[in-house]
């Protein structure tokens, strides 16, 4: 195996058809693990290493089901990545039931569902990572449901931490700022001017930019790889500087 590389390892990666989950998926096959894709939108076999399953992950029975095959196929789960995440908007009182169940159903839950199964499969050396958010540590306005989402994500990662240390399993998190994703095209879209939202992005980051999916998924490989294998726990920024940024301006004069 190479030093970076995944030759053997067989990874699960949910919300693998766009965005980070798919970067993540092209990438864990590209160094060489075999990868199925659960993904409500499903998608397309690349004839090699990746493997697309349609599931909506907010369903136990479709995650396990899912999982239990990859399991059955190639006779092993060494790796989750958990990346299947919606946005909806509002504040406690503006939320709805419907959008507080279904933002909480695939983004906490349905990550939970997705390690519960892997954990059954997994042995010592494998890895779980969960992606949470910027907005697991601090928050935005009108967010509640996401927020609280990516907030237990990350009590979800240390928890599985402990528990699992002692079986040598590892869990981490990632906590990325503005990513250029089709969810982040779709919220700008909400917007009269979706530039403007963009630029917004761009100028709210240190690094004066947003993120490309895969610069995410190059540290989420790094977290599942034997090479960080004292690595347990953690909850890693990938966010361009945003949080080491204080709001707010400074009084200049005297």
């Amino acid at each position: 195996m190479t030093p970076d590389g995944f030759d053997g390892k067989v990874a699960i990666v949910t919300g693998g058809a766009s965005g980070i989950g798919a970067a993540c998926a092209k990438l864990l096959a590209a160094r060489g693990a075999r990868v199925a894709a659960l993904d409500v939108k499903g998608g397309e076999d690349d004839g090699q290493r990746v493997r697309f399953v349609s599931v909506d992950v907010a369903d136990a029975t479709q995650v396990t089901r899912a999982i239990d095959d990859v399991q059955a196929r190639w006779g092993r789960i060494d790796i989750l990545v958990a990346s299947a995440g919606i946005q909806r908007y509002g504040t406690a009182t503006t939320t709805t039931d419907d959008e507080w169940t279904r933002v909480l159903d695939v983004n906490l839950t349905g990550a939970w569902y997705a390690a519960r199964a892997c954990l059954r499969h997994m042995t010592r050396g494998s890895a779980i990572v969960n992606v949470s958010s910027v907005q697991g540590l601090a928050t935005q306005r009108n967010v509640c449901a996401y927020t609280v989402s990516k907030h237990g994500l990350i009590g979800l990662t240390r928890s599985l931490a402990v528990d699992y240390a002692a079986a040598g399993i590892r869990a981490n998190a990632v906590c990325p700022g503005s990513v250029d994703t089709p969810m982040l095209r779709w919220t700008a879209s909400l917007d009269p001017e979706p530039s403007s939202v963009l630029q917004a992005c761009r100028d709210m980051h240190p690094l004066g930019r947003i993120a490309e999916p895969d610069e995410i998924a190059e540290v989420i490989c790094f977290l599942a790889h034997e090479r960080a294998s004292f690595v347990t726990g953690g909850v890693y920024t990938v966010d361009g500087g945003l949080l080491s940024l204080l709001g707010g301006a400074p009084r200049t004069e005297a």
